[in-house]
C-alpha cells in the first residue's frame, strides 16, 4: 500500500471561498454546525503592512481570552487591571538593576483586614509612609576601625577599649540617611567610641569627629548630603 506524507489537492470545480468566509485578516475557525469555516473581525492577524494602526505580524483579539495553561512572553503590557487574585509567592525581577515603579498609593495588610489596618502604607496623596512596626538592619560590631556600610542602620558596639567608627562621606545619594550607634559594652571603663569621617572634608555637627563616652552612650545621626548631624 502506498504511503503519503503530504498531498495537495486542487479542486477546480469548487468555487473559491465557498468553504470559508469572514472579513479580511480574520483567523478562520470551524462553525458550530461544522463543515464550513468562518472568521471574525474580533480575531485577526496582520502579516503585511500596517492597516488602520495595526502592526505587522500581530494577532488581535477583542473580547475575553481564557487560558488553562501557562502564558510565556518576553514582555507584558497590561492596561486597566481591576484585581489580581492569586495564591503562593510572587517574585518580580531577576537582576540587581531591575526597577519596578508604580503610580498611586500602596497598602500592605493581612487577609481580612480593613485598608486602615495596614502593616505598610505609602500614600501618594500626602507623600507619607506609615508602618505598624519597624525593624531596622542591626549589626553587632566587634572590630576596629569599622567602616559603616551602605546597608547599616543600627550598630551595637561591643569592641573593648577605644573602637573607631568611620562614617561614609555624605553625598546626594544618601541625603536623609539615618544611623543609630549604641555602646553595648558592659564595662568599657575609661574607654570611648570615636566616630569620624572615613574621608573628605565633611563634618559631624561641625566637628571633624565625635566622641561617645560615659555609661552606654548612644547617638542618632542623619546626613543632609553635605555633612552628618547628631540628633
Amino acid at each position: 500500500m502506498a504511503k503519503f506524507g503530504w498531498a495537495y489537492v486542487d479542486c477546480d470545480d469548487v468555487t473559491p471561498g465557498s468553504g470559508s468566509s469572514g472579513p479580511a485578516h480574520s483567523i478562520q475557525f470551524i462553525t458550530e454546525s461544522g463543515g464550513a469555516t468562518t472568521g471574525s473581525a474580533y480575531l485577526t492577524y496582520y502579516t503585511g503592512s500596517a492597516v488602520d494602526g495595526r502592526s505587522q505580524h500581530t494577532m488581535y483579539l477583542t473580547g475575553t481570552l481564557i487560558v488553562t495553561g501557562a502564558i510565556s512572553a518576553s514582555s507584558y503590557h497590561i492596561e486597566d487591571i481591576t484585581q489580581i487574585g492569586a495564591t503562593g509567592s510572587t517574585f518580580f525581577g531577576n537582576t540587581d538593576d531591575d526597577v519596578h515603579i508604580r503610580t498611586g498609593s500602596l497598602t500592605v495588610s493581612k487577609v481580612g483586614w480593613d485598608t486602615t489596618d495596614y502593616i505598610l502604607s505609602a500614600s501618594a496623596h500626602d507623600e507619607s509612609v506609615r508602618v505598624r512596626g519597624f525593624g531596622g538592619n542591626y549589626s553587632q560590631i566587634n572590630s576596629t576601625p569599622y567602616v559603616v556600610q551602605s546597608a547599616d542602620y543600627i550598630l551595637g558596639i561591643v569592641k573593648a577599649n577605644n573602637p573607631t567608627m568611620s562614617l561614609p562621606p555624605p553625598s546626594a545619594s544618601n541625603t536623609g540617611r539615618m544611623l543609630v550607634i549604641k555602646d553595648e559594652m558592659p564595662n568599657r571603663g575609661t574607654g570611648s567610641i570615636h566616630v569620624k569621617l572615613a574621608s573628605g572634608a565633611a563634618k559631624i555637627d561641625n566637628s571633624a569627629s565625635y566622641t561617645m563616652s560615659g555609661s552606654h552612650p548612644a547617638i542618632n545621626l542623619y546626613s543632609n548630603g553635605s555633612n552628618w548631624f547628631v540628633f
